[in-house]
C-alpha cells in the first residue's frame, strides 16, 4: 500500500503530473522532448482517442496501421524523465485506487525521438543515430537501489579514468539499449554509437558563455575516446534515465536522435522538422 504522498493522484483519479488515466496510454510509447512536437507527430496517427496536457507533458494516443501508439512529451532533462517513466509505469503496474502493485507486471516499449549534437565528424548534422549505450553524467540512477546489474561498468570505469573525472561530480553510469529493439532498428541505415546524457545544456555540454567549464577540452576528449571499438557519438539530456529506469522497471527502451548540430564542424540544421517527421514515419512503420 502506497502512502498518499508517494503515489499522488488528481481529483479525477489521474496520475499527478501526467494527468493521465490508466486506459489513456498504449503499450508503445514515443517520447519527445518538445511539447510542440507531439501535435506534429500526431498528424501521422488516425483515430486519435486521447489528447491531454499538463505542464510540459502533452499526450496523444491514436492508431497507426491498426496499432495503437502514444506520443508524449517529457520536456528537457533526466529530472523530467524521472517523473515521466515512474508515472507511466504506475499507470499500468499499480492500482491507482489502492496503491497495490499488480501481480503480473506490464512491459511497455519506449522509443525516444529526440534531437542531439554530434561529437564526431562522422556524425554529421542531419544524420539519425541509435543510442546503443547511454552514459549518464546526471547522477539520477544513483538514487535508486539495485541498479548494478544493468550497468556497463567496464565502459563507465574506462571513461572515468580517461577523463580523470573529478570526485565532486556524480560518477557516470552506462546503460545499454534494449537488445530486442536494437535488433529491429539497427539494420535500417541508422548510425549507432554511445550517447552522453548531460545534466545541462551549457557547461555540462562544454559550452561557454560567460562562465568557464570545469574542463575546456572535454568535447575533444570525448570525441577521441574509444572502448572496445565503440566511440561516443553525441550529446543529449534524457537517454540515461530512460534506459536506466526502463531496465529497472522491466520496460524496453531505445533512443533514436536526429543530429541537428555538429559540435566539431559547427554545422547546424535550422529547419529540422521535415527530417524529424520523416524519422517518425519510419519508426512508426517499424513498430
Amino acid at each position: 500500500m502506497q502512502k498518499k504522498t508517494e503515489l499522488i493522484t488528481n481529483k479525477d483519479g489521474s496520475i499527478f503530473h501526467l494527468n493521465l488515466l490508466p486506459g489513456d496510454i498504449a503499450n508503445k510509447i514515443i517520447i519527445v522532448g518538445d511539447p510542440g512536437r507531439v501535435d506534429m507527430l500526431a498528424s501521422l496517427l488516425q483515430d486519435i482517442r486521447v489528447k491531454k496536457e499538463n505542464r510540459e507533458f502533452h499526450t496523444v494516443t491514436g492508431s497507426f496501421e491498426n496499432s495503437e501508439i502514444t506520443i508524449i512529451s517529457s520536456g528537457i532533462g533526466t529530472d523530467n524523465i524521472d517523473i515521466l517513466l515512474n508515472e507511466l509505469d504506475a499507470l499500468v503496474n499499480i492500482d491507482l485506487n489502492t496503491g497495490i502493485c499488480k501481480e503480473e507486471p506490464v512491459s511497455l516499449t519506449f522509443i525516444r525521438l529526440g534531437t542531439s549534437g554530434g561529437l564526431r565528424t562522422d556524425v554529421p548534422a542531419g544524420s539519425c543515430l541509435l543510442t546503443e549505450t547511454a552514459i549518464g553524467f546526471d547522477g539520477l540512477l544513483h538514487f535508486y537501489e539495485g541498479y548494478d546489474w544493468i550497468l556497463d561498468t567496464g565502459l563507465s570505469d574506462s571513461l572515468v579514468e580517461y577523463l580523470e573525472w573529478p570526485d565532486t561530480l556524480s560518477y557516470p553510469y552506462a546503460v545499454n539499449a534494449n537488445k530486442e529493439l536494437m535488433e529491429i532498428f539497427q539494420n535500417e541505415g541508422f548510425k549507432k554509437g554511445i550517447t552522453i546524457s548531460a545534466p545541462g545544456f551549457y557547461a555540462p555540454q562544454g559550452r561557454r558563455l560567460r562562465l568557464e567549464t570545469f574542463d575546456n577540452e572535454i568535447n575533444n576528449k570525448l570525441a577521441e575516446f574509444s572502448y572496445r571499438g565503440r566511440t561516443i557519438s553525441n550529446y543529449e539530456m534524457e537517454s540515461s534515465a530512460i534506459y536506466g529506469l526502463s531496465a529497472l522497471l522491466g520496460h524496453k527502451a531505445l533512443t533514436i536522435c536526429l543530429v541537428i548540430g555538429n559540435r566539431v564542424t559547427g554545422e547546424f540544421v535550422q529547419d529540422y522538422k521535415p527530417l524529424m517527421n520523416d524519422l517518425a514515419l519510419k519508426v512508426f512503420n517499424l513498430l
